[in-house]
Parts: C-alpha cells; structure tokens; sequence
C-alpha cells in the first residue's frame, strides 16, 4: 500500500511508458529479493500470498546436485518426476515437451471409430433422455483412459519445475499436483491438453454436449504450492478451430488450472492466461464442503487474464484473494469473477479493459448467495464499483458486500492503472532469467 500515492504523481507524467512501471515499482524485477539468484533455487518470497503461510514454498530448493535433473523430451520429465520417490528436486524443461507427439490414434482403443460413434449416439437415433451406453462408448472410454495415462504426470512434494529461456514448455499435459507439498511451477508454456475422446452427453442442457477431461495443471489435495510467470493457453487449437457435430461445439478443452478437494495456500502470480474458455475454478463442487471447507486459500496477482471467457476464477469456499490482475475482455464472453457456493472472495485494485459491446455489470457473476469484497477496481482506466453496477443492471442476481476477512499477504499493491503495462512486460514465460 506504501506505492500508491507516489503513482499517483507518476502516473500523470509518464503514462504509457516503460519509465511509468519502473517508477511505480522500482524495479524490472517481479520478486527484487532475489535477484542474481539461481532460478531453479528461487523461493517464494516471504508475505506473497497464501503460499507463503506457514512453513511457506520453496519447492526443490533443498534438492542436492544429483537430484536436479535437465529434460528435452516428454519421456525424460516423468522419468525425472518419479526417479528417487522423497528426495527434493528440480526439473530444468528445455525446450518444448510434447506429450502427445504420437497423435490421438496412439490411444485408440481397437474397435473404436469416431464415425461409427456419432451414427449410434446421433440425437436423431438416440435421442435426448438418455445418457450415451454401448459398445461404441466403452471403447470410447478405454481410448481415453489410455490417453489419460500417457498424459498425465503426476508431481511429488518438494519440487521445482522450471523453463529454462524462453522456449521452455510443455504441450498436450496435465501436470497433476495431488496429495502433496511444497511444488514450485515457473517458465513453461503450457499448452491445454487436447482431449481426442470428448464424451457425447446429450441430457447436458437443452441440446446436449460435448464434455472433455484434463486440465493443464491441477493442484488437488495439495499444500504450498506457487504457480509463477508462465503462460496457460490453448495455442495451436483455440476453440474457434474445433468442429461441431450435432451441432454443438466439439469442445476438446478443460480448465487451464483448476485449484480442488482440499487444496490449500496457493499463490499464482505473474502468469498469463489467453483466449481460453473455461479458464480457473476454485473448488469444483458445490457438496465437497467436507474437504473443502476452511481450505482451497489462494492468491491471485498480477496475472494476465487476456481473452477468456470465464472462470478468472470461479470460487466456492476458499478465502481467495484476487488483486493487481489486469482483465482483457472480448470476443466470447460470460464473465470474470465467479462468486460459488460459500466462496469469500476479495477482489480488489484490478483493471479492466472492456470492450464497449460488454456492459461492466456482468465482470461478476453470482452462482449461489455468498458476500464478496471488491474496492478500487478500475474499468477502462476509471474507478469502478463493480458490486454497484452489476446489482443496478441485474438485480435478480444481486450480490452482497463484505467476504468477512482481510488479506494481509501482499507483498505490495500497484495502482491498477499501471497493471495493463505492467503485466505486458512481465507476466508470463520467458522473463525470468
């Protein structure tokens, strides 16, 4: 909070510069602390979001030279994940790993064919009343339960995975972070898993739909973990490159980070997220109150939320603090702030650049009655009440003021207006160093 009447001054004189952000936050640098530091052995600093509770992130910092491992090839990151079970360690990604260099007919179950599928389940034979069943969907499933297999990769306690430069990804994966504690993820690239095997539902609304699995990382169960500058998207096959059939869209798609059943003390800060549909959901069900309730506590800030269509984040539950993100909004678009079932979200000092055809009221959006904070939000560089607008223009989902606690685990809070250049220049992979 210290900075904000010192930009206040700056800001007048340098909007639009480079000079802007460097007076603003002092530095080039989104964690100073550490700079010169080694990137694999870099840990969440102290007081920066849920993460840093407690005995606070520092993933495979303690990881001796043994145990950090430098990967080129889908093969050698899980070999390096499960080599040596307990032992701290640190992933160097070089380059780009694909995880579904084969291509989708790699998992086809024998007997499976995509034509003969959309003939037994067209809604014309089968109808609407029922889910689909047979020969065709068990095979469906077995191909996609290969595909999950070789997909997934699932990251032990006390690990960092790092890109190193700035072509450092991963593409088709689901990096699950299950069970565990203590998971750094910094400077990859992660593009969506594509699903081969979407599953026709045809109860799932009015005119059925297609529903796909996989996400590009889950923290589920897990404790301390910090998700850091990389860039989630849906790259060589954004959903305006996917086909329709009965016709409704052939979504291939999940979440880009989910956060679920227990989760706990995270911080994603700095990533960017594009043009993706269902972007990042806190907490998946409205009944998991057993593992979820006093839980899924996270921090979002300075991410870049450029051109997705909701979920940035949907909550239910968690106290989850969500300031300093810049939103980008058009194209397809149903929201940004989800506010779920117990959720108690804090949303503040964000920006937003909205298109003119969007109306501001629907950045939030109410899922069940639960009270949210928002303060010093600006719009389209104007301070806006978010809460104000959206209950004036959609009363019949009016929402209620006040999550019930402060969020005191920020390292600092820049004026909003500074966030659309700020972000630009730092947010994603391929700026650290």
């Amino acid at each position: 909070m210290h900075h904000m009447r010192a930009q206040g001054r700056v800001m007048t004189a340098l909007v639009g510069s480079t000079a802007l952000v460097l007076a603003v936050t002092g530095t080039a640098q989104a964690h100073p602390a550490q700079h010169g530091k080694d990137l694999a052995r870099q840990t969440l600093p102290a007081g920066d979001g849920w993460a840093s509770e407690g005995t606070g992130t520092t993933g495979g910092a303690a990881a001796d030279a043994e145990h950090v491992y430098t990967v080129t090839t889908w093969e050698e990151f899980r070999a390096a994940l499960a080599a040596d079970p307990g032992a701290p360690r640190v992933i160097r990604v070089k380059g780009t790993l694909d995880a579904t260099a084969a291509g989708c007919s790699a998992f086809e179950a024998e007997g499976y064919d995509f034509d003969r599928y959309l003939a037994d389940y067209d809604p014309a034979v089968w109808g609407y009343e029922n889910t689909v069943s047979g020969p065709q969907e068990d095979l469906r499933a077995a191909s996609a339960k290969a595909q999950a297999e070789a997909i997934q990769a699932f990251v032990p306690s006390n690990t960092t995975l790092v890109g190193v430069g700035r072509g450092a990804g991963i593409t088709g994966a689901s990096l699950q972070i299950k069970g565990v504690d203590n998971v750094i993820v910094r400077n990859l690239t992660l593009e969506a898993p594509l699903d081969c095997f979407p599953q026709w539902d045809p109860t799932d609304g009015e005119s059925g739909a297609w529903n796909s699995e996989y996400d590009g990382v889950v923290v589920y169960g897990s404790t301390h973990v910090w998700v850091d500058h990389n860039t989630f998207t849906d790259g060589r096959y954004p959903d305006s490159s996917l086909p329709e059939y009965y016709g409704e869209i052939y979504q291939q798609h999940d979440g880009l980070l989910d956060i679920v059943r227990g989760a706990d003390l995270v911080t994603a800060s700095w990533n960017v997220f594009t043009e993706h549909d269902k972007t990042l959901m806190i907490g998946n069900s409205d009944s998991a109150g057993a593992t979820d309730r006093g839980k899924l506590r996270v921090t979002l800030h300075h991410n870049l939320f450029d051109k997705v269509v909701e979920r940035a984040p949907r909550v239910r539950f968690g106290q989850v603090d969500t300031y300093n993100n810049h939103y980008v909004v058009g194209g397809p678009y149903v929201y940004s702030l989800g506010i779920g079932a117990e959720s108690q979200l804090v949303a503040e000092h964000n920006s937003f650049a909205v298109d003119r055809s969007v109306s501001p009221a629907l950045i939030l959006k109410k899922w069940k009655d639960s009270p949210v904070t928002t303060a010093n939000n600006y719009v389209n560089g104007r301070k806006t009440d978010l809460l104000a607008v959206h209950n004036a223009e959609i009363p019949e989902e009016a929402l209620r003021p006040d999550a019930g606690w402060t969020p005191v685990l920020r390292p600092r809070v820049d004026h909003p207006n500074v966030l659309p250049l700020l972000v630009r220049l730092y947010a994603g992979a391929g700026r650290l160093r």
